[in-house]
């Protein structure tokens, strides 16, 4: 079996993954609906998600790698 960090996540870093998932993907929609209409303001807005959503990414990343130092401690 693969120990990979979904199975061994934490339940705060599978909700930070998926929220980052979900949040950068309605960036990107966002994005794109401002692009094709050339609104400028939208696509600015879309942007503003799209770091919202890799903040999301960034803060599951910490969250992981702070559940696998508890770990490596606790086998110690």
């Amino acid at each position: 079996m693969l120990n990979t960090p979904w199975e061994t996540g934490s339940d705060l870093y599978r909700r930070l993954v998926v929220s980052a998932l979900v949040t950068t993907a309605i960036g990107i929609l966002i994005a794109v609906v401002g692009a094709t209409s050339d609104q400028r303001a939208v696509v600015l807005a879309g942007i503003t998600v799209i770091v919202a959503g890799m903040v999301c990414h960034l803060a599951g990343m910490v969250v992981r790698s702070r559940d696998v130092r508890r770990r490596l401690k606790d086998l110690s």
